[in-house]
């Protein structure tokens, strides 16, 4: 069970969450300095599944992210002593993921085709592990399914710059300024990687649906407060 030290009870209202999550961040990362093993199990609560999901729509081989994502959380145990607080907590293993992930799909450039997988398809895990409704009815389930295997296929066509951005902005629901702290470019790239992943991504949609469905196809281009 987790340290209770680790775990706080947040105020109402939007600064108040914001100063209680720093907070939070520090209790946490001293609970990690001092080898505490309730603060080790609440950073693998807090951070295993947004993580799996960034690195698996990063990697061009979804049955790898499971040992990438051990790789960052690896990372994050050697070097939590390093943090000093100069972003979130979240940005900063946000940062050591996305890293990792272009890191691997880098590696494995270079060694294509010289190793063979020994993971069953069935095995890897997707968008689908990780958003399933039971409440859905089964036809839902079915057409959500297509929609999400379409997404990630979709994805997987992105230049890769781009792709980092989209998700972190459309799925992660990271905030401009956080993404430019997490891939360490400036907040106009941000947008500007964000605007053109996503109509590099409604390409690719709009390729693999029929004409017909593509029509109906909504992907918002343009949002309020993206404009670069």
């Amino acid at each position: 069970m987790a340290d209770p030290a680790v775990r706080l009870q947040f105020g109402d209202g939007p600064a108040a969450s914001s100063a209680a999550a720093t907070t939070e961040d520090h209790v946490l990362v001293a609970g990690l300095c001092s080898g505490q093993e309730g603060a080790y199990e609440t950073l693998i609560l807090r951070f295993e599944q947004p993580v799996f999901s960034i690195v698996n729509r990063l990697l061009d081989d979804p049955a790898d992210a499971a040992d990438v994502v051990q790789e960052v959380f690896l990372k994050v145990f050697r070097n939590i002593a390093a943090f000093r607080g100069d972003s979130s907590l979240k940005t900063w293993i946000y940062r050591i993921a996305v890293n990792e992930a272009r890191n691997h799909r880098r590696w494995f450039g270079r060694h294509r085709g010289k190793e063979i997988g020994m993971e069953s398809p069935g095995e890897s895990r997707g968008v689908g592990d990780w958003l399933a409704d039971p409440g859905r009815s089964p036809y839902e389930v079915t057409l959500g399914h297509e929609l999400e295997s379409l997404v990630e296929a979709g994805l997987k066509q992105v230049n890769p710059n781009f792709r980092a951005a989209l998700v972190l902005r459309e799925i992660e629901g990271l905030s401009y300024e956080e993404i430019a702290v997490v891939l360490e470019i400036s907040l106009g790239t941000v947008k500007s990687r964000i605007l053109r992943g996503r109509e590099a991504l409604r390409r690719e949609l709009v390729e693999l649906l029929a004409p017909e469905a593509a029509l109906d196809w909504s992907l918002p281009l343009a949002q309020e407060g993206d404009a670069v």
